[in-house]
C-alpha cells in the first residue's frame, strides 16, 4: 500500500500547488489553469465513480489515475519526439528524452497512461480491467477540459475555414484542432455518464470510450494544417496519431467484446453512479 500512499501523495501536492499558486503572487497562463483544473476534475470523477465500477473502493482507482497523469506526461513527451519531431532529438541529443517541457502529442499521452495504469495494477498484484471503467468515467471529462485549454492556446491549428467552426488565427480563419477534440470528448464524456446510470458490463465503459475517441480521432486529423512550418509531421500521408488510432480501436473492440461476453452471466443491480455518495 506504500505505492498508493506515494501516488495519492504525488497527487495531493499538485493540486495544492495549482491552488496557492495565485496567494503565491504565481500567475499561470489560461492553459496551464485548465490543465490543472481537468486533473482535478479527473480525479473527483474516478473516485465518485470507483465506488460503483470498480470492486467498491477508490483508493487503487485514484491512485491508477494518478500514474496515468504521470506515464502520459512521459508517453506524450515520447511519441512527440520520436515520432513527430525526430528532428529535435537529431538536434539536441539524448538529453531532450529527459526535458518533458520539450514539447508533447496527447496519443502518446493516451498511450503512456494506459502503460503505467497496467504497471501500477501488476505492481499491486491486482487485475487491471475491474477499474477500466471508473477510469474513463474521470479521464474522459479530464481530457475534455485539458483540450479546452489547448483551444485557447490555439496550439493545433486546423486547415483553413470560413465555416462557424473557424477560429481566428494570425494567419485567418483556421479550424482549431483543441476546439473540436475537446467537443468530441465531451460528448463522449456526456455518453458515458448516460450510460453509467445503468450498471454496465466490466469493460464496457471503457470500450466505448477507446472505439469512440480513435475513430473520431482518426477523422479530425484529417483536418489538421499542412501548410505551416510546424504542422504535424505525416508517415505516408497519416498522421502518427492516424497510426496509432487503429489500434486503440481494436483494443476497445475487444473490451466492448468481453463486456457483451459478460452478459450471460447478469450482473446483479447495482446503484447507478449518479446515485453515489450523495
Amino acid at each position: 500500500m506504500l505505492g498508493v500512499r506515494v501516488l495519492d501523495t504525488v497527487a495531493m501536492l499538485g493540486l495544492l500547488l495549482g491552488t496557492l499558486s495565485a496567494p503565491l503572487g504565481i500567475h499561470p497562463s489560461a492553459f496551464a489553469v485548465l490543465v490543472a483544473l481537468g486533473l482535478l476534475v479527473g480525479r473527483l470523477l474516478v473516485r465518485r465513480a470507483a465506488l460503483v465500477y470498480a470492486p467498491g473502493e477508490a483508493t487503487h482507482a485514484v491512485a491508477a489515475y494518478t500514474a496515468c497523469i504521470l506515464g502520459g506526461i512521459v508517453g506524450a513527451h515520447l511519441v512527440e519526439i520520436f515520432l513527430y519531431d525526430p528532428e529535435l532529438l537529431r538536434k539536441e541529443g539524448p538529453g531532450v528524452l529527459l526535458r518533458v517541457w520539450k514539447g508533447s502529442a496527447s496519443i502518446g499521452g493516451a498511450l503512456g497512461g494506459f502503460g503505467a495504469i497496467l504497471l501500477y495494477f501488476r505492481s499491486q498484484g491486482m487485475r487491471a480491467v475491474p477499474y477500466f471503467d471508473a477510469l474513463a468515467l474521470g479521464i474522459v471529462p479530464a481530457w475534455a477540459v485539458t483540450r479546452i485549454g489547448c483551444a485557447v492556446a490555439h496550439d493545433h491549428p486546423g486547415i483553413r475555414s470560413t465555416s462557424w467552426l473557424a477560429v481566428q488565427f494570425p494567419d485567418g480563419p483556421r479550424l482549431d484542432l483543441g476546439l473540436l477534440d475537446a467537443v468530441v470528448l465531451g460528448v463522449l464524456g456526456a455518453v458515458l455518464w448516460g450510460l453509467a446510470r445503468r450498471k454496465r458490463p466490466e469493460g464496457a465503459l471503457c470500450g466505448v470510450f477507446a472505439v469512440g475517441y480513435s475513430v473520431a480521432r482518426f477523422f479530425l486529423d484529417f483536418l489538421r494544417a499542412t501548410d505551416l512550418p510546424n504542422s504535424d509531421r505525416r508517415i505516408h500521408g497519416l498522421t502518427p496519431a492516424q497510426w496509432i488510432c487503429p489500434l486503440i480501436a481494436l483494443g476497445g473492440l475487444y473490451l466492448l467484446r468481453h463486456g457483451l461476453g459478460a452478459v450471460r452471466d447478469p450482473v446483479p443491480p447495482a446503484p447507478a453512479v449518479g446515485s453515489v455518495a450523495k
